[in-house]
């Protein structure tokens, strides 16, 4: 078959301009993609990945150990029984102690270091055992201790003996400086919270 000039001049042209192979418009950005993530993979090879799971607290607060108490060294009894009301949130605040430790106290901020069990006990057992406590923890350094004394519903007549004893007779210690009904947590209005001096009165 002869093609005309006109149209051997065509195909001609059209053979020249016949475009080749057709390159990825992508390419470069998957080759520089390939190189940042590598890159940024050596960076990070030598961190070490964070734990996941609960968040520890800043602080943890040590449990409280009760003290084993010996029996026979207790001196002359010499706390009074006082004509004092008692609510059902028990509060003293001795002058000079600030107000901001007397709250930490009361929120329970303070961690507990000693604890006594009065709940079940007799006021007469009661008294002396709440005399060796306080001579130990002090012996001890300890500066904030919890006294269960409970709310009075299995005494009778359902009135909370040993509370408002301990309400009494903590007042007319020296080595108290403040005390309050525990938080909820600790015993609530069934327990109480006391702050000790650093002083040695024994």
């Amino acid at each position: 078959m002869v093609l005309n000039n006109a149209t051997q001049y065509t195909a001609k042209r059209f053979i020249k301009t016949a475009p080749g192979p057709v390159k990825s418009m992508n390419s470069d950005k998957d080759k520089k993609s390939t190189e940042n993530t590598d890159s940024f993979a050596d960076l990070m090879s030598d961190v070490t990945p964070m734990q996941t799971g609960k968040i520890e607290p800043v602080r943890k607060k040590r449990r409280p150990q009760p003290l084993n108490l010996p029996v026979g060294d207790e001196e002359e009894d010499k706390l009074a029984d006082l004509n004092i009301e008692t609510g059902d949130f028990l509060e003293f605040q001795r002058p000079g102690i600030q107000n901001r430790l007397f709250n930490d106290l009361k929120r329970g901020y303070i961690d507990v270091e000693a604890v006594l069990d009065l709940h079940g006990m007799r006021v007469v057992d009661a008294r002396p055992a709440l005399d060796r406590f306080l001579k130990q923890a002090l012996h001890k350094n300890h500066r904030c201790i919890l006294i269960i004394h409970g709310k009075g519903q299995g005494s009778k007549d359902q009135q909370p003996v040993l509370k408002q004893k301990t309400n009494q007779w903590l007042r007319q210690r020296d080595e108290v400086l403040a005390f309050s009904s525990a938080p909820r947590w600790n015993g609530g209005t069934g327990a109480t919270t006391v702050l000790l001096s650093k002083k040695h009165f024994y």
